[in-house]
This record gives C-alpha cells, structure tokens and sequence, in this order.
C-alpha cells in the first residue's frame, strides 16, 4: 500500500517472482535408465569389476532396456493415475494460492485426458486382478473430481458423479466380487479380502472435498514421499530382472550339468556366468548339449478367484495363450539327462 500526492491511498502490485530454471531436471531422463542398466550388470557381474568389464562388452543394452520396460510397464498408471487423483483432490479441498503453486496440482492440471484414460485401459490390462478394485476407485475418483472442479455451478452434476456414481460402482463390484471375499476370508487371506473389500467403500470419500486443513497433509506429502521413493523401488525391481537366457551345459567327459546365465558363444568357446558370479569358459568341443531353460515360474500364493479369474494374473496372462505346464527338463535342475536318443 503507497500514498499518491493527493493523499489517496495506491495499490502497488507486487511482481511475481521469476520462474526458476528447472531444465537441468531434464538431464536425469536419459541419465536414470543408464544408471540403472550400469547397476544391473555391476549387480549380476556380483560386484566383481572384470566380470562387469566382460559383460558390458557382450551383453545387448537393447536387452536391458526391453528388461526394464517389461518389468515397469505397470509403474507408469501407477503414477500417472494417483498424481491426477492427488492432484484434483488438493484443488478441490483448498483453494488458497498456495494449493494453486504446489506442484502436485501443476503436474496433475498438466495431463491431458486421453493420457490418462490410455494409463487406465493399460492398468486394466496389466495390473492383477486383485488390483483392479484400486484402479476403479482411481477411475472414478478422477471422473468425479474432473466434473467438480468444471462445472461446480451445477450442482445436479456435481452430485451425480459425486454421490450417485461412486455408490452404484460400489454396488456392482460388491455384487461381482461377493463370491471372491467370502473365498479370501475362508482361506484366511486376509490381503486379499482387503484389497477387494475396501476400495468400493473409500471411492465415494475419494470423489468429494476433504477439510481444508487437512487437505496438504493427505494428498501433497503422501505425494512427495512416494515421488522420493519410488526411484528406489524402481531400482530395487529392476535389479532382478532377467537379461541374460540360462542354459544348462552336458559335457563329453564329465557327469556335472553346468547351470548358468549364457553371455556368448563364438567358434571356439561358450561363456557362461554362474549363479555364483564366476565365469566359465567352456570349448565347444566339450559340450555336448545345450538346453535353455525357462524361467522358474512361482507358485500361486493365492487359490482366489474372481469368476474363474485368478487374483494373481493380469488381464493379458488370462487372456492370451499360455504354454501347457510340462515337466521340468532334468539338466535344468542340475541333473544329467537320462539316457536314451538325444535330438
């Protein structure tokens, strides 16, 4: 507030302050995948300098990258689908400058519809069944607080898709996965039965303001500390991915199967590196079959399903051809093969 020469009381508008200069942020994209495929062969090589040195020479960056996307493909609706949720919820409940600045609501205000109705179609299609109840509760919590912030001076709308909406979702998948929380509760899984019982009963309390007061404390800093750990989680997940096939070695003199990730072969030798983090060189003139085994594939922790849907497949794995389970090769398992023919 300034006084003009006559008296009278100016209003003095005080200059925003300068956008900051963010852009160096932008050099951790492509430096994020790097540090992590160095970390995967630092990991596998068992933190052995030479054996890292061997691998970098042979193993295919374009195998790690495809290790990475296969492995993560479920992160991106992860974070896509709770930023905007967190997002419009933060705006909806506070309507102060400050909730304007913070940058949940500025990444969440920044994404386009159709990126998130494409993370939605490509949850449903990657996420376990189990998970599912979640993302419908992200779906509609989005969709409710989409048409509240838009048209809050209509408020048929605004109940609508406030009120009415999330009850009736919440209706029909109770009477859809009814028969999937009666089978968790008796085999005692009791993560199962929440994962199916409670998202239906919080999506109507997702789809409306909270107090104001408490609005920064349960959408901004949930926010932040998962954007602060999830590159650890990332990391952590990646560290295990397969990248390299594992064969089973038969040589010519010796009774002993070889069992190791294979990282070349060439005219003269096979490299193997085994799951202790040596590496074997093994000419081929000594080896006298080569197997490739499959990855070991887990037992279902869960015996839940869903309409004869298994809550611990995805969409894809249910409806795409599977291969039929067989009997594990012998060589596979470190045990010679029987005799008999070899093919």
């Amino acid at each position: 507030m300034a006084v003009g020469a006559h008296g009278r009381a100016m209003t003095v508008e005080t200059p925003a302050p300068p956008a900051r200069d963010r852009q160096w942020l932008f050099t951790f994209v492509p430096a994020f995948p790097l540090l992590l495929l160095v970390l995967r062969l630092w990991y596998l090589s068992r933190q052995d300098t030479t054996t890292m040195l061997l691998l970098v020479q042979y193993v295919n960056p374009l195998g790690l990258v495809s290790a990475l996307l296969i492995t993560l493909v479920w992160m991106l609706p992860v974070v896509v689908l709770v930023v905007r949720a967190l997002g419009l919820l933060l705006r909806a409940s506070d309507g102060r400058a400050d909730a304007a600045r913070s940058w949940l609501w500025r990444v969440s205000r920044r994404m386009p519809d159709w990126v998130v109705l494409v993370v939605a179609g490509l949850a449903a299609l990657t996420w376990q069944m189990r998970f599912l109840p979640v993302l419908l509760m992200l779906a509609v919590s989005i969709l409710a607080l989409t048409m509240r912030l838009r048209h809050g001076d209509r408020p048929r709308t605004v109940r609508a898709y406030g009120v009415v909406l999330p009850v009736v979702v919440a209706v029909v998948a109770y009477a859809w996965l009814a028969g999937a929380i009666g089978e968790s509760v008796r085999a005692g899984e009791w993560a199962t039965a929440f994962l199916l019982v409670a998202p239906p009963a919080l999506t109507p309390l997702l789809t409306g303001p909270v107090p104001q007061r408490l609005a920064r404390l349960v959408t901004h800093w949930p926010a932040t500390v998962a954007a602060l750990v999830s590159p650890f989680l990332i990391g952590a997940i990646f560290l295990r991915a397969p990248v390299l096939p594992t064969v089973a070695l038969e040589q010519t003199d010796s009774p002993v199967v070889l069992l190791g990730a294979i990282v070349t072969v060439d005219d003269q030798m096979t490299t193997l590196l085994e799951a202790g983090g040596s590496v074997r060189f093994v000419p081929n003139a000594e080896v006298r079959s080569r197997t490739l085994c499959p990855d070991p594939e887990l037992a279902p922790a869960s015996v839940v399903t869903v309409h004869g849907w298994p809550v611990e497949q995805t969409a894809l794995e249910w409806i795409a051809p599977s291969r039929p389970p067989t009997t594990p090769d012998p060589r596979c398992l470190g045990r010679p093969a029987e005799p008999g023919p070899t093919g």
